[in-house]
């Protein structure tokens, strides 16, 4: 068994048994971001066995506020499915979430496959659909969140869910880096943000995913929803919590913790 099979394995029994591993790197200084990606593609494929389907990639760790949090200071990537996808409710057990963590997001959804290296954010706005208000729940199967680039990234850059809003809205009729974001937990306002937060569009995080899965040789596809980044820190979360953003020009979205 190589490292890929290795960690892989490892971080998918945590998932399934809903526990937390030591970090990576600590146990393997050696591991770089290529041997993270070649882990997280193992984890990838372990979930698919059992079912999964690929229906989209994300980014994090995009923001200053979220990379000041967590102390990684570069962007991470990783794959979405649709055990993943949370339509109504989010059933905390159910899913094996372990510290839960919300992020409001923008979603991208593909109409056009995106193949890098060499996509701008102009090609991105081309090939999408339509964009939509979402919360990623982050979650890490690294214990207490003590987290590089290497062992977030091996970690399906520590997603956990996700949900969209009901609102649709075309990018070609907006200014994305001024669309701003507000977020309550419980009623009460938690904070706010704007599309600039990430990588001064999300467009342009976009296009850095598709570049950098690129050089993997892998694509964003026709039909792919494309998490962009956090656009505000991220706030921990519990069984009876609420979170509610509104992406103001475009809808809401809201995250109910059961």
């Amino acid at each position: 068994m190589n490292k890929a099979e290795h960690y892989g394995a490892e971080l998918y029994a945590a998932l399934r048994d809903r526990r937390t591993v030591p970090p990576l790197i600590a146990r393997d200084p050696s591991l770089i971001v290529e041997d993270a990606y070649a882990i997280s593609l193992d984890f990838l494929s372990r979930r698919r066995k059992d079912g999964e389907k690929v229906v989209g990639k994300k980014i994090g760790v995009t923001s200053k506020a979220v990379q000041d949090m967590l102390g990684v200071h570069q962007p991470d990537f990783g794959f979405l499915t649709n055990w993943m996808h949370i339509e109504g409710d989010i059933d905390v057990d159910a899913k094996a979430l372990i510290a839960p963590r919300a992020e409001a997001e923008i979603a991208f959804i593909l109409k056009d496959s995106l193949n890098g290296p060499g996509i701008t954010a102009e090609d991105v706005i081309a090939a999408t659909e339509s964009i939509a208000p979402c919360f990623e729940i982050v979650d890490s199967r690294i214990t207490d969140w003590k987290i590089g680039i290497v062992d977030t990234v091996s970690d399906n850059a520590s997603c956990g869910v996700f949900i969209l809003g009901e609102a649709r809205a075309d990018p070609r009729e907006l200014d994305l880096p001024g669309l701003h974001v507000t977020v309550t937990k419980n009623g009460a306002p938690l904070s706010e943000g704007y599309g600039a937060a990430v990588q001064g569009s999300p467009a342009e995080a976009v296009a850095w995913l598709a570049n950098t899965l690129g050089s993997f040789g892998v694509t964003l596809d026709a039909g792919d929803i494309i998490l962009s980044g956090s656009l505000v820190p991220l706030a921990d979360a519990v069984k009876g919590d609420v979170f509610e953003m509104t992406l103001h020009g475009v809808g809401s979205c809201t995250a109910k913790f059961v």
